[in-house]
């Protein structure tokens, strides 16, 4: 979400520390400090960083073409046809879709509160939610990328299948008698407290009406400074990590083979959380270190659920022991989806 209503109020002083808060500035200290404690290692650190910027390059360009048409049409109300009909087919269909929605962390807020408003079950809603972070076609692109098509492929099948496998644990568990109120009171005011993203239908021709050309410009600016940002940060990281960190370590703690590095990685992931965008990056540096293909699958998809904008909407909207149980199955996917795809690349 934009802050420039409340910029011109700001003062100089806060202004500037705002901006130090972003990854621009991580980034510009990272290479800063790497200049005057290792001056040797500065441009080869910054050539690593700027070769893998370049390219993924193509992939961020068409990523923000793509989201920015996706949001000046309106085309996350289709997504809403996944929750009509038999509870079984809104779990399929909800999972199907979670990755394809172009929500922000605010939006996703109220179309799960107008839905469940709406009646749709708790065992639908929550296929979407733990599908939602781990996949969306500008994720996948930088993830690609980074890690290759395999990679992005096999992310995004893990992410239907934990959808579908949280979609239908709460279905049994409801049938248990259990989670028959799992909504806390809403409160007006705050974050996604704007109209219904049900409302109204898509505008696919959207660059016949001037607002939705202005809407797609904001928003091909606004991801384009977004992914930018973070992604420079992340190939800075990813520099550091290869140049400085022993492979020996990585290997010894997620690398080799069996569960227990899978279920490491994945229980690192959890709090050490990097978003979509940065962690594909640093997950090839891990991996050239010594990761395993598993451990990565697992760390990538127990941060995703983690992550700040996804927990923050699930839990502004259910009560603790739901929210618990949303954590518990992205973290049990999240080691089972490193071990399936561990397995896959042993075989093939």
């Amino acid at each position: 979400m934009s802050d420039v209503g409340i910029v011109g109020s700001e003062s100089p002083l806060s202004r500037a520390a705002r901006w130090l808060k972003t990854p621009w500035t991580a980034s510009a200290v990272l290479l800063l400090v790497v200049a005057v404690l290792d001056p040797g290692q500065f441009a080869s650190i910054a050539a690593f960083a700027a070769r893998a910027f370049l390219h993924t390059l193509p992939y961020i360009v068409f990523a923000v073409l793509l989201i920015a048409g996706l949001r000046a049409s309106g085309a996350e109300r289709t997504v809403a046809v996944a929750f009509q009909g038999r509870e079984h087919r809104m779990i399929v269909l909800a999972a199907l879709l979670g990755g394809l929605a172009p929500f922000c962390s605010c939006e996703v807020i109220p179309f799960i509160a107008a839905l469940m408003a709406m009646g749709a079950p708790l065992s639908a809603v929550m296929a979407f939610w733990l599908a939602s972070p781990l996949v969306d076609p500008p994720s996948t692109l930088i993830t690609a990328a980074a890690l290759g098509w395999d990679f992005a492929i096999a992310k995004a099948i893990g992410a239907v299948a934990l959808g579908l496998l949280g979609g239908f644990a709460i279905a049994l568990i409801r049938r248990a008698g259990l989670f028959t109120d799992p909504l806390k009171p809403r409160t007006s005011g705050g974050c996604g407290s704007g109209p219904s993203p049900l409302t109204g239908k898509p505008v696919w021709l959207f660059w016949d009406y001037p607002e939705r050309r202005a809407l797609f410009t904001d928003a091909f600016k606004e991801n384009a400074v977004f992914l930018a940002q973070w992604l420079v940060l992340a190939y800075v990281l990813e520099a550091l990590l290869v140049h400085y960190v022993p492979a020996s370590l990585i290997a010894g703690l997620v690398g080799g083979e069996g569960v227990q590095p899978i279920a490491l990685a994945a229980l690192v992931g959890m709090p050490a959380y990097l978003n979509a965008y940065v962690a594909p990056p640093m997950l090839a540096g891990l991996m050239e270190q010594g990761m395993s293909h598993g451990a990565a699958m697992a760390f990538i998809m127990a941060g995703a659920v983690s992550s700040v904008p996804a927990m923050a909407a699930v839990w502004s909207l259910v009560k603790p022991h739901v929210f618990a149980t949303y954590i518990a199955l992205g973290l049990s996917g999240a080691v089972l989806s490193g071990i399936v795809f561990q397995l896959a690349i042993e075989v093939f």
